[in-house]
This record gives structure tokens, C-alpha cells and sequence, in this order.
């Protein structure tokens, strides 16, 4: 008999799988996205330490009072800006991205470019 996977199973399986390859250090920290329905969250981890150095998400203050909704791709492009003006301003410049196991399409890859643009290299 077939047993059903959900997709956050499979998304988890192939989370782990980056992350085999995928590790933040102090020079090149991690740029994690979590996307749920509602929200969209990144953070950029030292995982040497396992400190979070910088986070921003569709549910911060600042970037719920130019939002709409936190779950499409202008709340991801809003906080992808916001999460490289906190790295830049705690001096990290240099990042590598890890897609939390998520298609690099859509809200993904909006944060990623947004956050480019705003002075984050990877």
C-alpha cells in the first residue's frame, strides 16, 4: 500500500539535503528562509556558534507598516531589503543562501534578489 508524504515532509527531506552542502561561518554566515502561508521569515546564522546574527520577517513592525499582507512576493521583497540593511549595518557582507528546502521561485527568490540589491553578496 502507498503511504502519502506531505509536502512539508518532503520539503524537510530536501532541507536536509542542502544543508549537508550549506554551512554558515563566521566569515560566510547562512541566509535562512522559512515561508509559511501568511509570512515570510529570513535570518542569517552563524552555525560555528549557532547564533542567529541578523533576522527580519513579514511580522516585524517595521515592515508590517508598508505591507498589505505578509505572504506574497512585495512582503518577501520588503523583507529581503530589511534583512541586508541589518547585515550591512552589523558588518556582514558575504553570505551563502540556503532556500530552506523551497523552490527558488516566487517569494524565494524575490527576498534574494531584494536582498542583493540592498548590498548582500552571494
Amino acid at each position: 500500500m502507498l503511504q502519502m508524504v506531505s509536502k512539508d515532509t518532503t520539503r524537510r527531506r530536501i532541507h536536509l539535503r542542502i544543508r549537508t552542502r550549506v554551512r554558515g561561518r563566521v566569515q560566510t554566515p547562512r541566509l535562512n528562509v522559512f515561508r509559511s502561508l501568511n509570512h515570510i521569515y529570513a535570518q542569517i546564522v552563524d552555525d560555528s556558534r549557532g547564533h542567529t546574527l541578523v533576522a527580519a520577517s513579514s511580522r516585524d513592525k517595521e515592515v508590517r507598516q508598508t505591507l498589505k499582507s505578509g505572504g506574497n512576493v512585495a512582503a518577501s521583497k520588503v523583507v529581503g531589503q530589511t534583512l541586508a540593511r541589518r547585515a550591512v549595518a552589523a558588518g556582514i557582507s558575504q553570505v551563502v543562501f540556503d532556500r530552506g528546502g523551497y523552490a527558488y521561485h516566487g517569494r524565494v527568490k524575490a527576498l534574494a534578489d531584494a536582498a542583493r540589491e540592498a548590498g548582500l553578496k552571494f
